[in-house]
């Protein structure tokens, strides 16, 4: 109980409350003329004249309800404790006050949906103060009595239930949009991160190649211009997409056959050999775009840490019920400067798991390194 009366006590308020709207103004609208009314044509009401003013009074706090609401509170329930115990110390015989003020039972679901623990807390008490005059200045037996009293705390019910709902909505909020940066983070490192791995590689081979093989030095220029020109085209494409009420841009996400574009030949070292093979078609586009991107964040961790590798081979292969992608080179590695807990496996890992498969990854215990990643068809998590 202790420690559920701090959490509440230090609850904070609600942030960026609504301020007045036309429905407040409309309520408004609607009461004071009810209150006149109620005031000229109810003969039994005592002090009709001292009443109509308080009730005129209290019917503005409905202005600033959820932007002061234990203010209001203050307000409305102390102006009906100060005309209720007034009429007791007078001798009035029946209720001071108007009918119209019933529009206070909106102060408790304020109260708890906009305010502060503390604010609750203090308002609660007040109104428990002015329940317990009210009822006991005009009691009329206990079933009224509960009845009033279900009457009056069921809207601070209802305030804190709504307030839990939003809390929790924004809660989900917050989670998908770190999940959602999460992704961002996955897809700025496997793909401009693989890109700007080319572009330093081929440099360092211009510089190194700029004085003997001046036509070595040109194709390295040549290559670095293509892999910074699709860095840039995939960077738009991730910018596009996060630009707020902007049209995505439309290009195709990329898939299973796009890992044969990832093959190097030739002179190139180490080289990379793509071979697909089995059920490769109808897979979900996620699945797809989720082993292009394992492949090619594997190439590039084997290109810049493969110590002596010649060869990277990268086998895909589809079956009924999954999809495998194994990625095999034969540097040495004993030698290697990989590091399991970057962030490259890491989202690797992530990447896979989401979709509900797993994900391998280190030296094969003979020679090179090794990534296996398995990823069910359907790409939902089990």
């Amino acid at each position: 109980m202790r420690d559920a009366l701090h959490s509440l006590w230090a609850e904070p308020r609600v942030p960026n409350p609504p301020t007045r709207v036309w429905r407040d103004w409309l309520l408004v609208g609607v009461l004071v003329p009810t209150a006149v009314v109620e005031a000229i044509f109810r003969d039994d009401a005592p002090w009709r004249p001292a009443a109509l003013v308080v009730t005129l009074v209290l019917t503005s706090t409905l202005l600033w309800r959820r932007t002061h609401p234990l203010a209001v509170v203050i307000v409305g329930f102390g102006g009906l404790i100060a005309i209720t115990a007034a009429g007791r110390l007078l001798g009035a015989d029946e209720s001071v006050g108007l009918d119209t003020t019933v529009f206070v039972v909106l102060l408790p679901y304020a109260l708890l949906r906009w305010g502060s623990g503390r604010d609750i807390v203090v308002g609660l008490v007040i109104i428990v103060v002015a329940f317990v005059l009210g009822t006991a200045a005009d009691y009329t037996g206990v079933v009224d009595a509960v009845g009033g009293g279900v009457f009056l705390f069921f809207p601070a019910v209802l305030g804190a239930a709504v307030r839990s709902w939003a809390g929790s909505r924004l809660r989900e909020l917050d989670q998908m949009k770190l999940r959602e940066r999460g992704q961002l983070a996955r897809e700025l490192h496997d793909t401009v991160a693989h890109h700007v791995s080319a572009i330093a590689i081929r440099a360092q081979a211009g510089q190194t190649l700029a004085a003997s093989h001046p036509d070595a030095a040109v194709d390295a220029l040549k290559v670095i211009e293509a892999e910074a020109s699709r860095a840039l085209a995939e960077m738009r494409i991730m910018v596009g997409s996060l630009r707020e009420g902007d049209e995505p841009d439309l290009a195709p996400q990329r898939g299973v056959a796009d890992v044969e574009r990832l093959a190097r030949s030739g002179g190139e070292s180490p080289r990379v050999c793509v071979e697909l093979a089995g059920d490769l078609d109808d897979l979900r586009p996620s699945v797809g775009a989720a082993i292009y991107r394992l492949a090619q964040e594997s190439i590039t961790n084997a290109v810049r840490h493969a110590r002596h590798a010649t060869v990277i081979a990268v086998r895909v292969t589809g079956d009924d019920d999954s999809v495998r992608l194994t990625v095999v080179d034969d540097g040495d590695s004993s030698a290697f400067g990989r590091n399991p807990t970057g962030y490259g496996l890491v989202g690797m890992t992530e990447r896979a798991t989401m979709l509900g498969g797993t994900l391998e990854a280190g030296p094969d215990g003979v020679k090179g390194w090794t990534v296996n990643a398995v990823l069910p068809r359907s790409g939902s998590a089990r």
